[in-house]
């Protein structure tokens, strides 16, 4: 029998009601049977497909719709739940365009307006969804998920005190709101409001405890708070709820990191992309975690990884740079440092890294002062970057703003701010109470100390375990003054190792060290706890920093207290204020009695000079002054210091001394291009032609003794003296006149002089000083006097005895193993 209209309105008529009643799998065989029975009708149709959104079948509902859609185009509720079925399946633009149909053909219904701002925010179209909401909330200002979903959108196009707003006032209508609280969260998050973000995931988290997303961002404000432990136990929760989310194990390596784990870091960033391969943060701290490691080709492939999948990860081209840079590819790491600039500009740590590469390794000083002038306008409180300026400055004599750069950076040191390296405050300060604290500074931020396993253990065997930690076992200044010493040790009471943290150059003085030493460690890719684990395992007694803050400083490794005895010597002449360096190696003169304060170390004092110096020092032959530029009949006084030693103040002097000695010149050491043009302009603002400063080259040491010989002078500089360069210059006969400092490295030069037996030629005024150089210049017989006298001393002078400082510093080591028992204090050695 056929089916007759009210046959059919009938069957609609009760599958309607069912499907209102929530009989929903009879509604569907029947609604499937009106279809089978009425193919071409599409009420059935649009009605089966609202049943299949509540079954959460999206794309068959959309299917089902889609003629009812078209049918009824001007029909609200069609065109509103058609849309509701397009967002279902994804199809955001398609849905979009029927919710702005259902707006159009109802202006007043604002819940066509929120819903368009769904899916202007989901398709990343915040602007226009914060119109939509607007619209919605004029309409229905009770809409409560109108004005939180606004806050959301506000927060994306970085609004956030206007989205903050928002969620007051749906927190102000629904006290408790656990999603308000946690956007709010998020939005003070992006504030730098972190205490209060973090008490907003907390209150969300106790309205809503099954509510995830607070508790992971919970952690995540703890750790921007730097409170590690407490993240990582929140991260640790988070993950019992989420354990297959690859971003909180991601975050969770964050805080392992910097709690000092790099072990575990590496492990978390690893699960993370055992979940997600394609996870870019956490290739990043994979990355962080083998840089620490010192597994340097690793972590380059780690961030090549990272930027292959974020290629606009500004923070991983600029890590990518550091470790090229440690590989030994200076020019590809500047190409990394310049993309992450790039990307950001006045990015603060790509800008630094680039100019610090820039300089050391390719040479490149106008690069290297334009990106720290830009980092330091970008942040100027960036820690120690002020006083990389200034010290750059230095190397290129460039004195503009000295006074105040100057000034600001003494002030920031006694504010225990971190204003500057030690290494580089030696050179501009003269307070020893201010270089204490400064490298107090740096040690407690950079150098904490770590917990431990106790040093090794052993028998006492009568000879005593040396280890000697160094970048600079090479053609080097460290070296230059230190392998006759190696040489020297008694090596039937001391067992000597090398830790070397800078590799072989290959050089002769190279194989000199490997001869006297013996034993060399290769720790210069090692990390910091494989270090330490390998000075365990060498169950070293005194483990001595030869390096200190210089050059490539391993401070890391004596943080971890591998040795009974660690001991600051001869590369860093301050304190290195860390509570783990137990002794400091000096003398009477350069640290007196009465200043025992100014270092964190107990001090031990050294007949004669602190300085080890090699008298096996070669010379080679005789030059002229003619080949290295000087002019025969001249007064010639020089100074073969770097740059950054010298200051306005002792260039000052200097330029008096010359104005009353006509036609003498200062013979300085070269560097490049704008630091002889700085030191010329200066020169001639002091009256000073300068065809008066006349430069030299680089050269090996034996050449460089040689060429000394030529020089008249050496006048010192001050605050920082000069040191090895001072006894080059003793060592090749040539007198040097020095003005006694206040702190250690500005006495230097006094300690070298009295050792080798030419007190004579120390002041204690710059006054004095002046005076002493104008009257030597001036008194050939006298000058000629000294030269005899610095001569005859060479053979017989405390200075260049090896033998006998030797001696001394075994007696200094004997002294603190047996003080090791009742803990460090300071003494003198006897000779």
């Amino acid at each position: 029998m056929a089916e007759t209209t009210a046959d059919f309105n009938d069957q609609s008529r009760q599958a309607v009601a069912l499907h209102q009643q929530g009989r929903l799998a009879e509604a569907e065989r029947l609604y499937i049977e009106i279809i089978r029975k009425n193919p071409t009708i599409v009420g059935p149709r649009y009605m089966l497909g609202v049943l299949r959104m509540q079954q959460g079948r999206a794309a068959e509902a959309v299917e089902l719709m889609a003629p009812s859609a078209k049918v009824n185009a001007d029909d609200v509720a069609t065109q509103m739940n058609f849309a509701m079925a397009l967002r279902g399946a994804g199809r955001m633009s398609e849905a979009l365009g029927h919710f702005q149909r259902a707006a159009t053909l109802r202006p007043d219904l604002a819940e066509a307006h929120y819903n368009a701002g769904v899916v202007e925010a989901e398709l990343g179209r915040f602007e226009e969804a914060i119109q939509s909401y607007e619209k919605a909330l004029v309409l229905n200002p009770d809409m409560v998920m109108a004005r939180g979903n606004l806050g959301i959108a506000l927060a994306g196009v970085g609004r956030l005190d206007d989205a903050v707003a928002q969620y007051e006032r749906v927190l102000a209508a629904q006290p408790g709101d656990a999603a308000a609280l946690y956007n709010r969260g998020l939005a003070r998050l992006a504030q730098g409001r972190r205490e209060d973000a973090l008490a907003d995931f907390e209150a969300s988290s106790a309205a809503a405890p099954g509510f995830v997303d607070p508790v992971y961002q919970r952690a995540i404000a703890l750790s921007h708070l730097g409170r590690f432990a407490e993240a990582l136990l929140a991260f640790d929760t988070a993950l019992v709820l989420m354990p297959n989310d690859p971003e909180i194990h991601s975050n969770r390596s964050v805080a392992l990191w910097n709690l000092g784990r790099p072990e575990d870091a590496l492990a978390g960033a690893e699960a993370a992309l055992a979940l997600d391969s394609g996870l870019a943060s956490a290739w990043y701290n994979k990355g962080v975690a083998l840089k620490g490691l010192a597994h340097f080709q690793k972590a380059l492939d780690a961030f090549d990884q990272v930027v292959t999948f974020d290629a606009t990860n500004a923070d991983a081209w600029n890590s990518r740079g550091a470790v090229l840079r440690v590989l030994g590819r200076p020019t590809d790491a500047v190409a990394s440092f310049t993309r992450a600039v790039e990307l950001r500009p006045g990015h603060v740590e790509a800008l630094s890294n680039r100019a610090y590469t820039a300089w050391t390794d390719l040479g490149l000083y106008e690069p290297a002062m334009a990106d720290l002038k830009a980092a330091l306008k970008a942040r100027p409180d960036h820690p120690y970057l002020a006083g990389e300026l200034l010290h750059l400055k230095m190397q290129g004599a460039d004195w503009r703003d000295y006074e105040t750069l100057k000034a600001g950076i003494v002030d920031a040191v006694r504010a225990g701010k971190r204003a500057i390296r030690p290494f580089a405050y030696q050179a501009v300060s003269d307070s020893p109470a201010d270089i204490r604290a400064c490298s107090e500074i740096f040690a407690a931020d950079q150098f904490p100390a770590v917990a431990s396993p106790a040093p090794a253990t052993r028998p006492d065997s009568g000879k005593l375990r040396v280890g000697y930690v160094s970048a600079d076992f090479r053609e080097q200044a460290t070296a230059y003054l230190m392998a006759g010493l190696y040489e020297q040790h008694d090596k039937d009471k001391f067992e000597v190792i090398a830790f070397d943290n800078g590799g072989s150059d290959g050089s002769p003085m190279r194989a000199r060290l490997e001869k006297a030493i013996g034993t060399f460690v290769d720790i210069s890719d090692m990390s910091d706890d494989d270090a330490a684990a390998a000075v365990r395992t060498g169950k070293i007694d005194i483990l001595v920093n030869l390096n200190g803050y210089f050059g490539k400083p391993r401070m890391g490794i004596f943080a971890r207290r591998p040795a009974p005895i660690q001991v600051n010597y001869l590369g860093f002449p301050a304190t290195l204020g860390a509570p783990y360096i137990d002794y400091i190696i000096a003398d009477s003169i350069v640290i007196p009695d009465g200043e025992e304060r100014f270092y964190r170390e107990s001090v031990v004092r050294l007949p004669g000079s602190y300085q080890a110096n090699d008298d096996k020092r070669a010379i080679a032959g005789d030059t002229s002054r003619a080949a290295n530029g000087l002019p025969d009949g001249a007064f010639v006084f020089c100074n073969f210091n770097q740059g950054y030693k010298l200051t306005p103040v002792i260039f000052d002097a200097w330029a008096r001394i010359l104005n009353q000695v006509p036609g003498s010149v200062l013979w300085l050491l070269d560097s490049h291009d704008a630091f002889r043009a700085n030191l010329a302009r200066e020169a001639e603002a002091r009256g000073i032609s300068r065809d008066r400063l006349v430069f030299a080259a680089a050269v090996d040491l034996p050449q460089h003794l040689a060429r000394l010989k030529l020089a008249d002078l050496f006048l010192d500089g001050l605050p920082y003296n000069a040191h090895t360069t001072a006894s080059d210059a003793l060592w090749a006969g040539v007198p040097l006149l020095t003005c006694r400092g206040t702190a250690f490295a500005g006495r230097v030069a006094a300690s070298l002089l009295t050792a080798a037996g030419v007190p004579e030629l120390i002041t204690e005024s710059l006054a004095e000083y002046e005076m002493r150089a104008v009257a030597l210049a001036g008194d050939a017989g006298a000058l000629k006097a000294l030269r005899e006298k610095i001569a005859t001393n060479r053979t017989s002078c405390a200075l260049f005895d090896t033998r006998r400082t030797t001696r001394h510093i075994e007696a200094a080591y004997r002294g603190m193993w047996e003080r090791r028992d009742a803990g460090p204090s300071g003494f003198s050695v006897g000779e």
